[in-house]
């Protein structure tokens, strides 16, 4: 195809920053709000059980039940981003995803009403994964559609700081509440586990009006209505791209493997196995919540600067050829896991040693994370590049986000309480994702405005 298209932005600059940038800073915030409640206390408010790990792996599947929805989402918002415009599909997809995320701040827990309790938290759950299936692809198309010429890697990158953006402010929120309601010698206060969990997910109505407020004000691309004004809009934008684009859907999927399961591997896992007691059962580091999260907060640093990093770089020397160095720099981290996630009787130089890990692997995470913003909907044609992208984002979720947490939890306990073999799989999957990178071709050239 010919060089990317240097039409006239019909959006300003800051308008696709922002649009791009606030609606997905949003729904990840309110994915990490679930994600840190998961492990630090859905366990104890919703699964009671007389197994913690029970109760953890219960806590965990609902978790990963939202990657279930997200493919279900990205068909039925991408089917109507692709008849009906960007801008109406991504306000709906805001709108499910705050109120989602502000009812399961008011659920009475289990110990009110039973097990209705957990149920209505997976249905939310569900409503969340449905949300961000639509959310991403859309933000991805505003930003790259948006992109002056040789710059288009560049713009994807503003959808994708959403996710550090996302996990500071959730994260950090999380860390003032347990500053501000200290926990006891027996764990977290009274204050927090009856009220203090819910202030998050609550907070999240204002972050929401902020993210409507701002997509109200976006114009439909030109490449959009370009295809619009050439009849070129599918009735069933779904079955035409499995059949005219199964090739990219499939490729697209894998792409994203790697991705995915790195980032749920240096959040959710590390998490838990970083402040799990070195006497427990299965066996962590021992680090305090508070401790442990303000090293990962340090390491999403380098997740948000690495993520603006890779779009020049993918601008300048492609998509394809950056990614292959990325992803096997991810499948070396897997291969020396247990270097740096040993516990050692210096707890100053585990310390060290872990948080030169988080700092590595978020920088990874930054370099892989960062070009998919324009790499997936560069795979697709403006028709039904909504859907496309989507489904291939999406499809990856499950296989790399929503069985990343369980497979590595029960991995680690496999091992005793070693984590080596959770570096194996992280290992196994940039494996993959490397094959699908070599089966590939370059798309930095791709004309986003062509057939």
């Amino acid at each position: 195809m010919s060089s990317a298209t240097s039409t006239q932005p019909l959006n300003s600059r800051s308008r696709v920053i922002a649009a791009s940038l606030v609606g997905t800073t949003v729904e990840f915030y309110d994915f990490y709000v679930y994600a840190t409640a998961a492990v630090l206390v859905f366990p104890t408010l919703f699964f009671p059980s007389a197994s913690e790990t029970a109760g953890l792996l219960a806590s965990f599947a609902v978790f990963g039940a939202a990657m279930v929805a997200r493919p279900i989402g990205a068909a039925v918002f991408g089917h109507f981003g692709d008849k009906i415009g960007r801008k109406a599909t991504l306000v709906a997809s805001l709108l499910t995803m705050g109120i989602a995320t502000f009812l399961i701040g008011v659920l009475p827990t289990y110990d009110m009403i039973g097990l209705v309790a957990p149920l209505l938290l997976l249905i939310l759950r569900l409503a969340q994964g449905f949300a961000l299936g639509g959310e991403w692809s859309g933000a991805a198309l505003v930003a790259t559609e948006n992109a002056p010429a040789g710059k288009r890697a560049l713009y994807g990158t503003f959808p994708q700081l959403g996710a550090p953006i996302g996990f500071i402010i959730a994260n950090t929120l999380f860390l003032a509440l347990n500053v501000l309601l200290p926990s006891g010698e027996g764990g977290a206060s009274d204050a927090f586990m009856t009220w203090g969990w819910r202030v998050p997910f609550l907070f999240s109505a204002v972050m929401v009006i902020v993210g409507l407020w701002v997509r109200l004000k976006l114009v439909e691309s030109d490449a959009f209505k370009k295809a619009e004004k050439k009849g070129e809009i599918k009735k069933a934008p779904l079955g035409y791209v499995f059949k005219k684009y199964w090739w990219q859907l499939i490729l697209g999927t894998f792409f994203m493997l790697a991705t995915y399961v790195l980032f749920y591997l240096m959040t959710n896992f590390t998490l838990t196995y970083g402040t799990a007691a070195a006497d427990a059962a299965t066996p962590g580091l021992g680090f305090s919540y508070t401790h442990f999260v303000l090293m990962q907060v340090f390491g999403v640093v380098f997740f948000g600067i690495f993520t603006l990093v890779s779009g020049p770089l993918a601008d300048s020397i492609g998509r394809r050829k950056l990614l292959i160095w990325v992803t096997a720099a991810i499948i070396v981290l897997g291969l020396v896991y247990t270097v740096f996630l040993l516990p050692r009787e210096s707890e100053a130089f585990m310390g060290a040693l872990v948080q030169a890990f988080l700092v590595f692997g978020f920088s990874l995470m930054g370099m892989t994370f960062g070009p998919m913003g324009a790499l997936l909907p560069e795979l697709f044609p403006t028709s039904v590049r909504y859907t496309g992208s989507a489904i291939a984002y999406n499809v990856s979720s499950i296989l790399g986000a929503a069985l990343a947490p369980i497979i590595a939890l029960e991995l680690w306990k496999a091992a005793g309480g070693n984590p080596w073999l959770v570096g194996l799989y992280m290992s196994g999957a940039g494996v993959l994702t490397l094959i699908a990178l070599l089966l590939g071709k370059e798309t930095k050239d791709v004309d986003l405005d062509a057939s």
